[in-house]
């Protein structure tokens, strides 16, 4: 089976056209689950895996992991990766390296539920007021091809476009 960025270029167009013959395939829920351990740690699980959150020592946690929001610059990198291995491999481009930095900006009264001065133009509301993402690819392709590339990865990512628009969100409170 051809093999291309380490993934079999066969298996990705299977799944393709499997969706292509059912759309309703392409209907997927995933799902995670917390569980608080203690001060600001939460232990994440999403399958069979893993994850712990933290705050940093600055914000009163213990630094023994990633904080939530520094998670979700790792889930949009994470998901800009996987699309540029993927959309490169069916387009038969080799790719030998990917490395993307991700910053953004949140200003912290908002989510202490602080209303800084006017004068330093802080935003009340909690949460990132920008990404920005670097991304570096090391192919011997030419640079139109990446562009297109970089394009369409950008336009199909799932992480990305989660950030890009509002979301309906909503949680429901049990007590014991």
């Amino acid at each position: 089976m051809p093999v291309m960025n380490g993934l079999e270029t066969e298996k990705l167009m299977q799944v393709v056209d499997t969706v292509k013959k059912n759309w309703e395939v392409g209907r997927t829920v995933w799902k995670a689950s917390t569980s608080w351990k203690g001060g600001f740690k939460v232990e994440t699980c999403s399958r069979d895996f893993k994850l712990l959150a933290d705050e940093p020592e600055m914000l009163c946690g213990t630094n023994m992991a990633a904080n939530p929001v520094e998670m979700v610059l790792q889930a949009y990198g994470a998901c800009l990766t996987i699309g540029y291995a993927m959309n490169a491999a069916v387009r038969n481009i080799k790719i030998d390296d990917i490395k993307i930095d991700l910053e953004g900006e949140i200003d912290l009264p908002g989510f202490l539920g602080l209303e800084a001065p006017e004068k330093l133009k802080m935003d009340k509301l909690p949460g990132f007021k920008n990404i920005t993402a670097k991304v570096r690819i090391t192919s011997l392709a030419d640079k139109k091809t990446l562009q297109e590339l970089h394009k369409h990865v950008l336009s199909t990512s799932p992480v990305g476009m989660t950030l890009s628009r509002p979301v309906t969100l909503r949680a429901e409170l049990e007590t014991a």
